[in-house]
Parts: C-alpha cells; sequence; structure tokens
C-alpha cells in the first residue's frame, strides 16, 4: 500500500511539474517535443485514474526521461547560442574568452 501511495504521489508531482514547465520552456521546445510531453502527460493522469501502480511508475518515469533528454537539448541550445552571437557581434570573430582581460585598479581625480 505504501509503495502504491509514494507511486501516485511521484506521478502526480510529475504530472503538475510538466504542466507548469510546458507553461514556462514551452517555446523553447519543439512542436513534435510538446507533442511528446503532452501525450506522456496524459499517460501518466490515466494511469493515476485507473490507479495501476505499475503503470503509474513505468508512465512517469517515461516523462522523467523525456524532461531529461529536452532540458539537456534546451542546455545545448543555450550554450551554442551565446557564443554563436558574441561572434558574430563581436567584428572581428573573436569570442568573450579568446579577449584578453587586464584587471588594473585605478584611483578616480576630482
Amino acid at each position: 500500500k505504501k509503495r502504491q501511495v509514494e507511486s501516485h504521489n511521484r506521478a502526480d508531482q510529475a504530472v503538475f511539474q510538466s504542466e507548469k514547465q510546458l507553461k514556462e520552456f514551452g517555446d523553447k521546445l519543439s512542436a513534435d517535443n510538446k507533442s511528446k510531453f503532452e501525450a506522456a502527460t496524459s499517460r501518466v493522469k490515466q494511469a493515476l485514474e485507473s490507479n495501476n501502480t505499475d503503470e503509474i511508475a513505468s508512465s512517469s518515469e517515461a516523462l522523467n526521461q523525456l524532461w531529461q533528454q529536452a532540458s539537456a537539448e534546451m542546455y545545448q541550445q543555450a550554450q551554442a547560442g551565446p557564443s554563436t552571437d558574441t561572434s558574430q557581434s563581436g567584428g572581428n570573430g573573436a569570442s568573450a574568452t579568446e579577449e584578453d582581460v587586464v584587471d588594473a585598479e585605478f584611483e578616480e581625480v576630482k
């Protein structure tokens, strides 16, 4: 009984987080990924209604794996995005990591 309740709670939490993240990051996901998340979320909801512990566990695990993959994709896009923008706006093609940065102390004279 404890396993069933814990599985139900985790799945319910996964559905809540998934819906919240879809609203927050939906514009960063492709239409294909978005539809996959909606289908997986729907599958978890159906499993919760049926109270089938095994189906709840497997469907919520599948939903979590989808989010892990999407998170990795969004992270890679975020890493690729700024470096591309920096080299385009830099004029000379040098990224911020290639520039020489000098720390210096200064005194303001009035």
